[in-house]
């Protein structure tokens, strides 16, 4: 059976501090203003009671990918291990991915004139070594998973801020922080 990679994100270990994005910018030498991956802040309410707790966030890696549906240049492609992959060189920069993208994933680039998204670090995995943005996390709170053999138990696919997931079927699932008392998370 083909692996189905996705991203878990444990929204209990994650600080805000930006490690993942910052390395991920670096690691690609994104343009000023493009990130591939995103920390934001969740509402204070993310679990029922009062909790400060931040998300990070890239390409979902759909199973049914809206931005590869919308391309009408076929330059998308979606890998048997469920990576979704961009493939500049064919790209005309008409922003139609990055309009289907219920997550607003894709990104134009200025200077290239050409859509860009996260794509897991494919080329990294493929050779044995984990995405930049696992790597670099300190506190270890993004994860590769193959979801054909692990099946976190207490994992959701939908956080507040996050759309509809039933449009697209995003492979990136999340560990809620538990409410209460927030417990170190290191």
């Amino acid at each position: 059976m083909a692996k189905k990679l996705g991203f878990l994100v444990n929204i209990e270990r994650c600080i805000g501090c930006h490690a993942c994005e910052i390395s991920c910018k670096s690691f690609y030498q994104l343009e000023p203003n493009m990130r591939r991956r995103r920390v934001q802040e969740l509402p204070e309410d993310v679990v029922g009671t009062p909790v400060r707790a931040f998300v990070s966030t890239a390409c979902n890696h759909c199973d049914d990918p809206a931005c590869k549906k919308a391309c009408p240049v076929g330059a998308y492609t979606k890998r048997e291990d469920g990576i979704v992959v961009h493939n500049q060189d064919l790209c005309i920069g008409c922003q139609m991915c990055g309009k289907a993208c219920p997550y607003s994933v894709p990104m134009f680039n200025p200077v290239k004139k050409k859509m860009d998204k996260c794509s897991m670090c494919y080329d990294r995995l493929d050779v044995g070594q984990l995405p930049i943005c696992v790597e670099k996390c300190p506190l270890e709170a993004i994860q590769i998973v193959d979801y054909n053999e692990v099946q976190p138990a207490n994992a959701v696919s939908e956080i507040p801020t996050f759309a509809d997931t039933s449009i697209t079927h995003p492979t990136t699932h999340f560990i809620l922080p538990k409410p209460g008392k927030q417990s170190r998370r290191f």
